[in-house]
């Protein structure tokens, strides 16, 4: 996939599940929610960095804004 996100709404634009969270991060669900990644983005540099990648369960036991 090819995005150009400027900003959190088109992050939400282009995957409606993700769910912003506070401190820039984005979480995405993957495979039925069976997994999901937390992103960290800097739309002003156009980086993002990848913070965790794990199952369900293990995103429930971390604070996925702090991660």
């Amino acid at each position: 996939m090819n995005s150009d996100w400027k900003t959190p709404n088109d992050v939400k634009q282009t995957d409606a599940s993700a769910s912003i969270l506070k401190n820039s991060r984005i979480v995405f669900n993957i495979k039925g929610n069976s997994y999901r990644i937390i992103a960290k983005f800097n739309f002003e540099k156009r980086w993002i960095f990848i913070r965790f990648i794990g199952t369900h369960e293990e995103y429930d036991k971390i604070d996925a804004t702090m991660i």
